[in-house]
C-alpha cells in the first residue's frame, strides 16, 4: 500500500527555480515538499552568470555574500585572431554601482556551486531536497492536488494544496497539463563542458574563431574551481566525442593550437538551442516555473536568472493564498511573469544572432534591473503619475539613516517576507498596524532620514506621498495623501486586511 502524506506546496524539480521557491516558502513558514527525480544534484556549470537583479534577490534570501565568496567576477574577454594575436575586450553595458543600483556587475558562479549554496540555505531554514523522487502522476480538484511519487522506498501519494512544476524544459508537469510550448529551435547545437586543461591562463575568458559561430570556441575559467567551461557549436547531425581526448581534438582543430590539452571532463552535454515559452503558467492549482515555463539560448546569461525571479514572484503569492488570501492573487503570477519571459527570449535570440555574425553587444537590458510589472493588476497609482518611478517598477535602493543616527539602506528595510509602506513628509499613518506590513516615515519625527537625499532623487515623491513596496521588491502602489483612501482596499486584495493573517 502506498505511503500517504500531505503538504501545502509540492515543488517538483530542485534546480535554481525550485530551490529559490523552497527557500522563500521555508522562511515564510509554509509547509512544502521539494522533490527531484535525479539521484544527485546537478553537476554542471550551464547557468554560470548571476545578473544584478538576481543578486538583489539573493541578498534578500540571505546568500549573496556566500555566492560572491564562492565565485567571482567574470574575467576579461580575450579574442584571439587568425594571425595568432589577441585583443582584450571591454564588457559592454556594465557600469559602476550607484545608491539606487548597488550591484551592476554580473557574478560568475558555476550553476552547481550556486545550487549548493541554495541547498545549504534551505537546510538552515529547516528544509531539504528529496532526491531520486519522481512525480509520476497527479489529479486535481477544487481543493487541491493528489500527486503520485515514485521514491526509493516505493510509491507515495501526496495530497497538496498546490503543485509547482519546476522540472525543466522537458517538464512532466507541463506535458501532463497539455500546455503548449510554442517557439522554435534556433538551428544550432552546441557542446558545453566543464574541463580541466593546461595551455591557457585563468586571467581571461578565452574566445577563438572570427567571422561567425562555426569555428567559435569559448574557454572560460570557472571561479571557485580549477575548471574551465568549454562552449562550442557542433553540427546538427551526429554525436560528438565528449571524452577528454575528443574535446582536445575538437579544440585543436578550431583554434589551430596543439598546446591546449584537456586532461579530464567533470561534466559535458550536447544540446540544441531553443527559444520557447509556455502558453499558460497556471491550470487551477498547478503552476509552472523556470525552464518548465520558458527555455532560452545561453546568450546573455538570462535563463537561470529568469527562473529564480519566477520563484521570487510566486513564493509570496503562494504563501498569501495558503494563509487565506483569495486565489485570484495567483492570476497575477502568469500576468506578470509570462511577458517577461517573452521579452527575455527575444533578447537572448537577438544576442545569439549577433554572436553568429561574429560579435555580441551586451547592454543594460541583460542585468534585468529594468524588468517591471507596469500594467499589472497589482500596480496602483492614485493619482496616476506622468513619469519617473511608476507602480510596478523595481523599488530602488538608497542609503538612509535611522532616527538614532545609524546608517542603513532601504534594502535593509525591505529585507524579509513583509510588505513595506514608506511615507515622505507625511503627517500620520494612513492604516492601522497589521501583521505582514512595516511602516516607515521620512521627515519630521519620522523614524528614518533621507541621508544625502538619495531617497527623494530615486523615488521622486512630493510631501504627503506614500509608497507601498511588495515582498519581492517591486512598487505595489504610489499614493498621495489625497488618494490614500485606495490603500486599504489594496491591502485587503493582497491579504493584509487588519484581521487577516498575512505573509
Amino acid at each position: 500500500m502506498a505511503q500517504q502524506s500531505s503538504t501545502d506546496v509540492l515543488i517538483c524539480g530542485a534546480g535554481a527555480a525550485g530551490l529559490a521557491l523552497a527557500i522563500d516558502l521555508a522562511r515564510r513558514g509554509i509547509a512544502f515538499r521539494l522533490v527531484e527525480k535525479n539521484g544527485s544534484p546537478f553537476a554542471g556549470s550551464r547557468g554560470k552568470g548571476i545578473q544584478p537583479r538576481s543578486q538583489e534577490i539573493f541578498e534578500d534570501l540571505g546568500i549573496l555574500d556566500r555566492l560572491v565568496a564562492t565565485g567571482g567576477l567574470y574575467p576579461t574577454p580575450r579574442k584571439y585572431h587568425a594571425d595568432g594575436t589577441s585583443t582584450d575586450l571591454p564588457w559592454g553595458g556594465q557600469a559602476e554601482p550607484t545608491p539606487a543600483e548597488p550591484y551592476r556587475l554580473a557574478l560568475l558562479v558555476p550553476q552547481f556551486l550556486t545550487e549548493r549554496v541554495m541547498r545549504e540555505r534551505l537546510v538552515e531554514l529547516g528544509g531539504d531536497v528529496a532526491f531520486a523522487t519522481e512525480l509520476v502522476g497527479f489529479e486535481q480538484d477544487a481543493d487541491g492536488v493528489v500527486a503520485r511519487l515514485s521514491t526509493p522506498t516505493g510509491e507515495e501519494v501526496v495530497r497538496t494544496r498546490f503543485l509547482v512544476g519546476a522540472d525543466g524544459g522537458r517538464s512532466f508537469v507541463r506535458q501532463a497539463l497539455d500546455i503548449g510550448f510554442p517557439g522554435k529551435t534556433l538551428g544550432m547545437r552546441a557542446v558545453v563542458a566543464d574541463v580541466a586543461l593546461t595551455g591557457l591562463g585563468r586571467d581571461a575568458w578565452h574566445q577563438f574563431g572570427e567571422g561567425g559561430m562555426d569555428a567559435f570556441v569559448s574557454l572560460c575559467p570557472l571561479a571557485g574551481t580549477d575548471l574551465f567551461q568549454l562552449q562550442t557549436p557542433i553540427p546538427s547531425d551526429g554525436e560528438p566525442d565528449l571524452s577528454a581526448s575528443g574535446l582536445t581534438e575538437m579544440v585543436a582543430v578550431r583554434t589551430g593550437r596543439d598546446d591546449i590539452r584537456i586532461h579530464s571532463v567533470a561534466w559535458a552535454s550536447a544540446y540544441s538551442m531553443n527559444a520557447r515559452v509556455a502558453d499558460r503558467y497556471r491550470v487551477g492549482r498547478v503552476l509552472l516555473a523556470g525552464d518548465a515555463a520558458h527555455i532560452h539560448p545561453p546568450t546573455g546569461g538570462q535563463g537561470l536568472n529568469t527562473s529564480v525571479q519566477d520563484a521570487y514572484n510566486l513564493g509570496w503569492k503562494l504563501a498569501a493564498v495558503s494563509n487565506g488570501t483569495p486565489e485570484v492573487l495567483l492570476d497575477t503570477y502568469e500576468q506578470e511573469r509570462r511577458p517577461i519571459a517573452a521579452d527575455v527570449l527575444g533578447l537572448s535570440a537577438r544576442l545569439l544572432e549577433q554572436a553568429k555574425r561574429g560579435g555580441m553587444q551586451r547592454g543594460r537590458d541583460v542585468d534585468q534591473l529594468g524588468i517591471g510589472y507596469a500594467g499589472s493588476a497589482l500596480a496602483l497609482e492614485n493619482p496616476e503619475r506622468a513619469g519617473g518611478l511608476r507602480a510596478g517598477d523595481r523599488a530602488p535602493d538608497a542609503p538612509i539613516r535611522g532616527a538614532a543616527g545609524q546608517p542603513t539602506r532601504l534594502f535593509e528595510l525591505f529585507k524579509g517576507t513583509h510588505w513595506t509602506l514608506l511615507g515622505y513628509e507625511v503627517e500620520s499613518d494612513p492604516v492601522a498596524p497589521r501583521r505582514g506590513l512595516r511602516i516607515h516615515r521620512f521627515g519630521a519625527r519620522g523614524d528614518v532620514a533621507d541621508y544625502g537625499h538619495y531617497f527623494r532623487a530615486a523615488y521622486g515623491l512630493a510631501a504627503g506621498d506614500w509608497v507601498l513596496v511588495r515582498p519581492d521588491g517591486y512598487i505595489g502602489a504610489i499614493l498621495s495623501s489625497a488618494g490614500i483612501e485606495a490603500l486599504e482596499q489594496y491591502l485587503h486584495q493582497v491579504g493584509l486586511g487588519p484581521k487577516q493573517v498575512a505573509v
